[in-house]
């Protein structure tokens, strides 16, 4: 028992020594999360989809504006400002590394109070402004459950500095088993408090699950370093330029929420159950951009910091090209799947008897709509933090202000002029996204003279493998819905499902080799890897720096 738990501690705590397989470590749990948090929908729509759907969509519309507070204050300095920081000083002093965490922290902390209760004290007026659309029984529902959602983030913004620290060391698995826990903290508050206080049980499982998220990560920054202090020093180098460098991280953090906000306010004044049909549909989609732009853009991140001067610049060019790359190859794939077996995955993955067939079609299609832009908002993950680590947030900053004009245009124009409804929601944020996500590679590709054609041809490869993998699986899922399998019944639609992607699944890696597709390399080499898990045991334990995976 006792080797049991030294070898439980040394995996948790074990350093990532390689980008890929840092940012595996990430992905795996971040497939569990990502379970748990279909499996918490699902759970969402049995209990209040259909006689009280107007409830559900106060309950998603309720965490648009604690979201945006967490965004803005925490989400923004930890990504583009305090990370390169710490990193940089973890390098020269670790006690002055840690001191200068503490007093982010607490400065942090300080911050959200003061705004959470100018929030609280203001709800009700700021609900009726973000739903319009809602009767009076949705609006109250709506304010009571923002001021419970405002609980929440309080331990969000400890849990998120603890994972900037932890990543920061090039730990990545007790951070990526945080999103696991807050999803099953929600999943308790559904079965056990949704009897008894109906929307609102979903609501306290959120504060719980914010609470797991944080406390699972406390004992790996305190075996790290981190001694938490109670004290403020703005003055310091380091707090001074996080400070700095946050402004406009955070200011372009509000310009992304303001698709959140637009969705919220035009779904409102639709049909009930509109915005619940749009979220419901955004769950699925930004799959492919947090499993692999997320997970890897968190575990390079670290590594193009060091790499960020004009001397490591070549090294810094060659890491983003090969991440990018390998993003692209992972998302493109999973797009195609959502988009070709967009009805299936919707009726398995939320087919409750209480979502009808007019919705789960109207999932299916809004789906589709926003799978086409995944793998572009994928990318942006790292296109983004490659701007970060050059201490350029600027430019994403004046991006995606425009991007946000042009955003709330159409997407008025959609929804009141043209009546597209949520298709036309879905739309707008699919064209936004790949046409944002174009124009900022544009960008960093003249600011740092990437090597363009070594990412053009390899990138065409891979276009033309994925089109011809969506017509594998195009063909064998008509032909197997109309010849072989009654799929108005669960078990055939999962065998349709799970036989039609495997199909695809095939397609994909036979065409990455015929076309020399280089990156299916860099993952069957990791496969071999987590295949020898045992010899991962009892690996040496010094860290090592995090090099491009197809390095020895």
């Amino acid at each position: 028992m006792k080797q049991f738990i030294q070898n439980g501690s040394r995996i948790l705590l074990r350093p990532q020594t390689n980008i890929l397989s840092a940012a595996f470590i990430i992905m795996v749990t971040y497939a569990l999360s990502h379970f748990l948090g279909l499996l918490k929908t699902r759970l969402l729509i049995s209990y209040f989809f259909g006689s009280t759907t107007y409830l559900l969509d106060a309950y998603y519309a309720a965490f648009v504006i604690p979201d945006t507070v967490f965004q803005l204050l925490v989400i923004g300095s930890l990504s583009a400002a305090f990370i390169p920081v710490f990193s940089r000083y973890l390098g020269k002093s670790e006690s002055d590394a840690w001191r200068m965490a503490s007093s982010s922290l607490n400065l942090t902390l300080l911050i959200f109070t003061l705004v959470s209760a100018v929030i609280f004290i203001f709800t009700p007026a700021l609900s009726h402004s973000l739903a319009p659309g809602f009767n009076p029984h949705q609006l109250a529902t709506l304010s009571q459950l923002i001021r419970i959602m405002l609980s929440a983030q309080f331990f969000f913004c400890i849990s998120g500095f603890l994972t900037a620290m932890i990543q920061s060391r090039q730990r990545f698995l007790v951070p990526a088993l945080a999103p696991v826990v807050y999803n099953l903290g929600i999943i308790i508050g559904i079965i056990f408090f949704s009897p008894v206080f109906g929307i609102f049980g979903p609501a306290i499982g959120t504060v719980f699950g914010a609470i797991l998220h944080m406390a699972i990560q406390i004992p790996a920054a305190i075996r790290l370093g981190f001694r938490p202090r109670f004290s403020l020093d703005p003055s310091h180098p380091g707090v001074r330029e996080v400070l700095r460098l946050l402004p406009p991280r955070a200011l372009a953090l509000g310009i992304d929420q303001v698709e959140q906000f637009v969705a919220v306010v035009l779904a409102s004044l639709l049909a009930a159950g509109s915005l619940s049909i749009f979220n419901v549909a955004r769950l699925l989609y930004v799959i492919p951009a947090s499993l692999f732009g997320v997970t890897i853009g968190q575990a390079v991140l670290p590594a193009l910091s060091r790499q960020s001067s004009d001397s490591q610049r070549k090294h810094f060019n060659q890491t983003l090209t090969e991440v990018v790359l390998q993003v692209a190859f992972l998302a493109l794939p999973l797009s195609i799947l959502f988009i070709v077996l967009r009805i299936p995955i919707v009726r398995l993955v939320f087919g409750a008897k209480s979502f009808p067939w007019a919705a789960t079609l109207l999932t299916g299609k809004t789906l589709a709509i926003l799978s086409l832009s995944a793998s572009f908002a994928a990318v942006y993950q790292l296109i983004s933090r490659a701007f970060y680590a050059l201490h350029d947030t600027r430019t994403p900053l004046g991006v995606g202000l425009l991007a946000a004009i042009v955003h709330v245009f159409l997407a008025t124009m959609a929804v009141k002029v043209l009546g597209w409804g949520v298709l036309g929601l879905a739309t707008v944020l699919s064209t936004i996204t790949i046409i944002e996500t174009i124009v900022l590679f544009t960008i960093l590709f003249r600011k740092i003279s990437l090597p363009v054609l070594h990412l053009v041809f390899p990138l065409s490869k891979m276009l033309i493998t994925a089109g011809i993998t969506g017509i594998s699986l195009w063909l064998p899922m008509r032909l197997l819905d109309r010849f072989v399998f009654d799929t108005t019944r669960t078990v055939p639609l999962l065998a349709l499902t799970a036989i039609t992607s495997l199909i695809g699944l095939f397609t994909y890696i036979f065409l990455s080799y015929l076309f020399h597709v280089e990156e299916i390399k860099s993952f069957l080499a990791l496969a071999r890897r987590v295949a020898a898990w045992p010899k991962f045991l009892n690996a040496p334990k010094s860290p090592e720096p995090i090099i491009p995976s197809d390095q020895p």
